[in-house]
């Protein structure tokens, strides 16, 4: 079995590029930091490290460890952290991922709403578009955007949250501005403010629905966010169309309008890790996520 400290004293030689350095920084010897070396590349059977002028380079099977041992040194970093929040009476962790417009729209009101109910929680928040795929680096929660049939994977469970339907944002002097729904055949000719750069999944859902109207639009201007693209609009340079929660808060000088025939909806969800399901934080959390979404499709 590996020695965890050894993994550490390692991690420093590759970052730092010397003994000397590592012992430096870790406040051992030199002859210390030697010896953790020789024993972690005795255990292994593997040359972790060359000589490199006066320093140290990792070899290939050293970079292969280092990268590795940050995996570990983070899980063991994080399990030292709930021990620390247990031993003082904190209630654990919580780390929730979700996606840009729900955070501006839904992740402040969650959070207050978490810290109120059970101020011992520490949260780690995280801005992500999608799912990893190594159930290491997945959230305790995340909300998502996916389609019918989804899968979260083994150990995982979701649950549906809310359908949002997209509506097209206009510079409020627009012919169409007025209006409370119009056909999105009728945006086919119009200047056009694309406002996903990641050519996401929402993205997509808004092309085939524009396939289905029979046109492909005119991207004049391409944004990376909604804010930026509702920026434009506001500065009269096109119209864009995105999910209604994604225009929850308008700049002066744009309105919005729903987009039927078709219109496109995405669907948002919450997945859930398992093991932590039945928490008062993924619980409270959950519930007020459910708050949220609901309040969302009232509006």
């Amino acid at each position: 079995m590996l020695d965890v400290h050894r993994l550490r004293v390692f991690r420093s030689v590759v970052a730092s590029g010397s003994v000397q350095a590592a012992a430096a920084n870790l406040g051992y010897t030199p002859s210390a930091i030697s010896q953790h070396l020789t024993a972690l590349q005795r255990e292994t059977g593997l040359t972790l490290l060359a000589r490199a002028g006066r320093g140290l380079r990792p070899t290939a099977a050293g970079h292969a460890l280092a990268a590795e041992a940050d995996r570990v040194l983070a899980r063991i970093g994080a399990a030292e952290s709930l021990i620390a929040d247990l031993r003082t009476g904190r209630t654990g962790a919580l780390s929730i991922a979700y996606f840009a417009s729900v955070g501006a729209a839904w992740m402040p009101l969650v959070v207050r709403r978490i810290l109120t109910e059970l101020p011992g929680v520490r949260l780690d928040l995280e801005l992500r578009e999608h799912i990893p795929d190594s159930r290491e680096e997945r959230a305790d929660v995340q909300v998502v955007v996916a389609g019918n049939g989804f899968d979260p994977g083994s150990g995982f469970t979701t649950h549906h949250l809310l359908d949002d339907p997209y509506v097209a944002v206009l510079p409020t002097g627009h012919r169409l501005a007025g209006q409370e729904e119009v056909d999105l055949a009728d945006l086919a000719d119009e200047r056009w403010v694309d406002n996903d750069f990641a050519r996401g999944w929402c993205r997509a859902n808004l092309i085939e629905a524009c396939t289905a109207a029979g046109f492909s639009p005119a991207f004049r201007v391409e944004a990376h966010d909604y804010p930026t693209a509702l920026a434009f609009v506001a500065a009269g340079i096109g119209l864009t169309v995105l999910p209604a929660l994604g225009a929850a808060h308008l700049p002066d000088g744009v309105t919005r309008v729903r987009v039927v025939r078709p219109t496109p909806i995405r669907s948002i969800h919450v997945v859930v890790h398992d093991a932590v399901e039945h928490t008062p934080a993924v619980r409270t959390a959950v519930a007020a996520l459910w708050e949220a979404a609901n309040s969302a499709s009232e509006q």
